[in-house]
């Protein structure tokens, strides 16, 4: 899972133009760095001029996937990811920069702005900090862990089957169920049985 490029711009009438941009290119060659830039930031803004304001959209373009959201206010943010990258973390992390951005940056410059003239840093911290996922995003850590524990679970189950013991065997021969409680347990396992993949 990698992101490539966080870019912001302005969606003009006709055209839109670049604001501030961060590059992770270092997974390229050094002699193709300024090339694959130079397309990224071509491809950017020729997104931005193709979406509706107010709209969110994900191009597939060979291995990559561009996100872009283009708000009301024509300010607009477009990150390049690969296509394991989670969607929804992307747009969170466009959210975040254009939240941060125009409260930072006076709209009256986004018009007429440029990367040289904007004044906002934190895009290469973004851009680093969202390279994992995981760590970035609360909810994508918390699934992380959650996958971890049914991992963890699913494992124990069949260790348990492993050693020629069956379930249905362990629930008859319990001592410290009632016969309320085994006779709850054949039913759900009857219910259960019907919507069982193989």
């Amino acid at each position: 899972m990698k992101l490539y490029s966080l870019s912001i711009l302005h969606k003009g009438a006709t055209k839109s133009h670049l604001l501030k941009a961060a590059y992770d290119l270092s997974s390229f060659s050094f002699f193709q760095r300024s090339s694959i830039q130079e397309f990224m930031t071509f491809t950017t803004a020729l997104i931005v001029e193709r979406t509706t304001q107010g709209s969110r959209a994900s191009v597939k373009e060979q291995e990559y996937l561009c996100h872009v959201y283009v708000r009301n206010d024509n300010l607009s943010a477009v990150v390049i990811a690969d296509t394991e990258y989670p969607q929804r973390v992307c747009f969170t992390l466009l959210d975040k920069v254009l939240d941060e951005f125009s409260r930072q940056v006076d709209s009256i410059n986004w018009p007429s702005g440029n990367p040289e003239s904007i004044n906002y840093k934190a895009l290469d911290i973004h851009l680093a900090k969202y390279q994992n996922p995981k760590e970035a995003d609360a909810m994508t850590k918390v699934q992380a862990e959650l996958d971890e524990t049914k991992i963890i679970l699913h494992n124990t189950m069949e260790s348990l089957l492993e050693r020629g013991e069956k379930l249905d065997d362990l629930v008859a021969k319990s001592e410290h169920l009632g016969n309320q409680s085994k006779a709850f347990y054949k039913t759900a396992r009857k219910q259960n049985s019907c919507c069982e993949i193989m």
